[in-house]
């Protein structure tokens, strides 16, 4: 699978997600290196009828801390907003390793390492002993854990943690101020989009996503930076180039889903109230957006100047 497909995964934070992340296999956030919050403009749209607004931010699931991103026109929108909705609201620790148990751990056949052609597997056992991970830290698992895994474990050695994402500050924000929070989706959805793939398309997943590791850097860092600049048409340029390569997949995880968050906004503006809905930034830019969805039902979206 191409680098066009690991970028999706990551705008969309089904890779660079706390739902993905097993924790016997996470190692601890590096330290921030900057002292002084960096300030950042994310993108931010509203949609509205005559008694209802419906906000749109769009995030990146992991951040290095001292982004100051959470204030301003994000703040005012969130503070105004009644209700707030994320792509998923996190299960307890509990739940989520029994739903990991359940989707994702495998009892019999062959391990892991074996279901890979023999470069394929020297990459892939090179890979995690390069991440310090021991051998065997995947082999009862299914190729899309371990993919999803390997695709953040990097990430969290860099400093970008999931307790600095947008959606932790958005849910510990909605908590404190006793805002109803509600999900799209529900984790065993999330993970379920994974599951449903084919051996073979897991596969290819993995080994591409072994491949393309020293490219995980710059790949967050460019995302990140059009995401802090709030330019969707920047961030949307990352994400959409070699679409058309993966169609299957784009399918399940990018136009599919934003049609039908498209489809619940829609439905929304039928009640009144003020709401704050917070998904990957990656939902929110390019052709097959959830904006461009809204707008082909004669919506009005409005990007919001602060």
């Amino acid at each position: 699978m191409p680098d066009r497909l690991k970028k999706l995964l990551l705008a969309l934070g089904l890779a660079a997600s706390p739902t993905a992340l097993s924790a016997q296999t996470a190692p601890a956030p590096a330290p921030a290196a900057q002292t002084t919050a960096v300030d950042a403009d994310p993108a931010l749209w509203v949609v509205k009828d005559a008694d209802t607004t419906i906000y749109l931010f769009g995030t990146i699931h992991v951040l290095k801390p001292g982004l100051s991103w959470f204030d301003d026109g994000v703040k005012k929108a969130f503070d105004e907003s009644q209700e707030v909705v994320l792509e998923m609201v996190m299960p307890d620790p509990q739940a989520m390793t029994a739903l990991i148990q359940r989707l994702a751990i495998t009892t019999g056949g062959p391990a892991l390492p074996d279901k890979l052609a023999p470069d394929k597997k020297a990459a892939y056992l090179k890979a995690l002993s390069d991440l310090g991970l021991p051998a065997n830290a995947f082999d009862r698992t299914d190729p899309w854990f371990a993919s999803t895994n390997l695709s953040l474990l990097p990430l969290i050695k860099l400093g970008y943690d999931p307790a600095a994402g947008a959606e932790a500050k958005i849910t510990e924000a909605a908590k404190t101020a006793r805002k109803t929070v509600t999900g799209l989706e529900t984790a065993e959805q999330q993970l379920g989009y994974f599951e449903s793939m084919s051996d073979s398309a897991q596969i290819a997943l993995l080994n591409s996503t072994v491949a393309e590791l020293p490219k995980m850097q710059p790949m967050i860092e460019n995302m990140v930076a059009a995401w802090a600049a709030g330019d969707p048409d920047k961030l949307g340029a990352i994400m959409n180039e070699g679409l058309t390569d993966t169609p299957e997949v784009a399918k399940i995880l990018l136009t599919d889903r934003n049609q039908r968050w498209a489809d619940w906004i829609d439905t929304r503006l039928e009640k009144p109230g003020t709401v704050f809905i917070a998904v990957g930034a990656g939902h929110l830019a390019g052709k097959d957006s959830v904006i461009a969805d809204l707008e082909k039902k004669k919506l009005k979206v409005t990007r919001v100047k602060y």
